[in-house]
C-alpha cells in the first residue's frame, strides 16, 4: 500500500490480495495435481482392473479443463483407460481422477463445500451458486450443483447413523458424569410436517425424529436429527429410527439412562410406540427396554383451551379456567383432577350441540391418554414434559430450508437435501465427510496380476 490510507483504499487492497491469493492457490493446485501422474505412458501399467472390468491404457493424456477446486477451475491432464471390450458402453476411466476423489468434476474439498452450503438454513440453488462464484471462483449451473449434491448426499448417508450414535454416546458419557439428583435421560421424539411436492403441488406429510440427551439436572446436552421425504406409512423413518436407537446401545457400555418417548398423539407416533418401542430389547443383553410414553403437554393444553371455549365461549372467563386447568394438570394425579373439574363444570352449564361435541372430543382426548399424562411424576424424574425439541425440528429441518417461498420438491430432491441437512444440524458434518472421502478408495484401480504357468496351461 502506498499513498493516502483511506477505507476505500483498504477495501480495494484486501479484495485484490484475496484474488491474488486465490489465483496463487489455483496455480499451485493445478501444478501439484498435474505432477501426480507420470508424463510418459510407458511408466503406467498397460492394463488396469476397476470394479469388474479390465481397461487398456490410451497413449496420450487428455485434459479435463473444468476441474473445480476450492481455488477455482483448473486443467487436469490425465491418462485414460478404455474398456478392453471395444463395443462395451462403459465410459473411459481416469485413474488419477479416481485417486483424487473427483465428484462430478469437483475435487472432494470443493464438493464438500458446495454440498454443505446447499444444506444450510435459508439456502437456495441461486444463493449457493452465487457463493461458489464469489468465494471459490467456480461458475456452475443448477444441473452441475444438483449432480454434486446428490452424489455427496448418497455417499454420506451410509455413514450418518454410526456417527450420530457416536455423538449421542458422547453426550451420554457427559450426562453420566454430571451432577444432580436424577438419572440422565435419552428422549426420542417423532413428528410429521407437510411438504409441497412436484409435479402436482400436492402437500404430503414428511417425517422428522430426534434423539436428545439430558443430564442429571435436566439440561439438554444435544440432539441428533432424522428426516425423510413423504412416504405412505413412513416405513423408512420407522426403520432408520429403530436402527439408530439400536446402534446407540451397541456403542454405549454404561448404565442405561431413563428412556422417554415424547410426542403428540398422532397415529404414526402412537403406532411406533406400540409396535416397536414397547417390544424393543437391548441388542447386546436381550433385556427389554422400558420406555416412558409421554403425550406432549402442549397438545394436552390445547384440549383444555377447547373445553374452556366450549364451556364459556371465547373470552376472559375461558382463558382463566383453562389456565387453572393447565396448572392442575401438572399436579399429582393431574389428568383425573382435570377431568373431574371439567365434568362438574359441564353438568352445571348448558351448551349448544356443536360446543358440546367440541367439549366431548377434547375431554376424550385426555380421558383416553391419562396414563401418558402424569406430568408431576415426569417432572420429579427429570423427564421432559413436552416435545418442543421435535416440534422445533420440523421448523429447523424443514421450514427453514425446504419450505421457503415458492419451493416445490421431488421426493429424490427433497431427500438429497434432508440427508445433508440432518448431518449438518447433528453437528457431525466433518466426521461423516472425512469418512466419506476415505471411502472413495474402497474400489481402487488395480493392476491385473500376470498369468502364471498354471493359469496358461489351464487356459490351453
Amino acid at each position: 500500500m502506498s499513498g493516502e490510507i483511506t477505507p476505500d483504499v483498504a477495501l480495494k487492497f484486501e479484495r485484490e490480495l484475496s484474488r491474488l491469493t486465490r489465483e496463487l492457490g489455483r496455480k499451485a493446485v493445478e501444478f501439484c495435481y498435474n505432477q501426480a501422474e507420470p508424463a510418459e505412458p510407458e511408466q503406467l501399467p498397460h492394463y488396469v482392473r476397476y470394479e469388474l472390468g479390465d481397461y487398456r491404457r490410451l497413449n496420450h493424456k487428455t485434459p479435463q479443463r473444468h476441474l473445480a477446486t476450492l481455488f477455482g477451475k483448473i486443467t487436469l491432464w490425465r491418462h485414460g483407460y478404455r474398456d478392453v471390450q471395444r463395443e462395451s458402453p462403459e465410459p473411459t476411466i481416469f485413474p488419477l481422477e479416481i485417486q483424487l476423489g473427483v465428484v462430478e468434476g469437483a475435487t472432494p474439498a470443493l464438493a464438500g463445500v458446495a454440498a454443505q452450503a446447499l444444506g444450510e438454513t435459508g439456502a437456495t440453488q441461486d444463493t449457493v451458486l452465487a457463493r461458489l462464484k464469489a468465494q471459490q471462483g467456480v461458475d456452475w449451473g443448477v444441473k452441475k450443483l444438483r449432480a454434486v449434491a446428490e452424489k455427496v448426499s448418497t455417499a454420506m448417508e451410509q455413514f450418518r447413523r454410526w456417527h450420530q450414535a457416536r455423538q449421542v454416546v458422547q453426550w451420554l458419557r457427559q450426562a453420566q458424569e454430571s451432577t444432580g439428583r436424577n438419572r440422565p435421560v435419552l428422549a426420542i421424539g417423532r413428528d410429521g410436517i407437510t411438504l409441497c411436492t412436484r409435479p402436482y403441488s400436492f402437500f404430503e406429510v414428511a417425517s422428522t425424529a430426534t434423539l436428545t440427551v439430558y443430564d442429571r439436572r435436566g439440561r439438554r446436552l444435544g440432539t441428533v436429527y432424522l428426516a425423510f421425504a413423504p412416504e405412505l406409512g413412513q416405513q423408512t423413518m420407522t426403520d432408520e429410527l429403530t436402527a439408530l436407537i439400536e446402534e446407540v446401545w451397541r456403542q454405549w457400555d454404561g448404565p442405561l439412562p431413563r428412556l422417554a418417548y415424547v410426542t403428540d398423539a398422532g397415529d404414526n407416533a402412537t403406532s411406533y410406540y406400540r409396535q416397536v418401542l414397547k417390544k424393543m430389547r437391548h441388542p447386546q443383553t436381550g433385556r427389554p427396554l422400558e420406555w416412558t410414553r409421554i403425550v406432549d403437554y402442549y397438545h394436552a393444553s390445547i384440549r383444555l383451551t377447547q373445553m374452556a371455549e366450549a364451556l364459556f365461549g371465547t373470552g376472559r372467563q375461558a382463558t382463566a379456567w383453562a389456565e387453572r386447568m393447565r396448572k392442575l394438570l401438572k399436579k399429582p394425579n393431574g389428568p383425573f383432577r382435570v377431568l373431574h373439574a371439567a365434568a362438574a363444570m359441564r353438568d352445571r352449564r348448558s351448551m349448544k350441540s356443536g360446543a358440546r361435541k367440541n367439549f366431548q372430543r377434547a375431554y376424550n382426548y385426555i380421558r383416553t391418554r391419562t396414563k401418558h399424562m402424569q406430568y408431576a411424576d415426569y417432572r420429579r424424574q427429570g423427564l421432559p414434559l413436552g416435545s418442543g425439541v421435535t416440534e422445533a425440528a420440523c421448523k429447523t429441518v424443514f421450514t427453514q430450508r425446504l419450505k421457503l417461498s415458492g419451493m416445490r420438491w421431488s421426493l429424490n430432491g427433497a431427500q438429497t437435501i434432508l440427508n445433508l441437512r440432518v448431518i449438518h444440524l447433528s453437528g457431525i458434518w466433518d466426521q461423516v465427510y472425512q469418512q466419506t472421502v476415505k471411502s472413495y478408495t474402497d474400489t481402487p484401480v488395480r493392476t491385473p496380476q500376470p498369468a502364471t504357468a498354471k493359469d496358461r496351461s489351464q487356459a490351453a
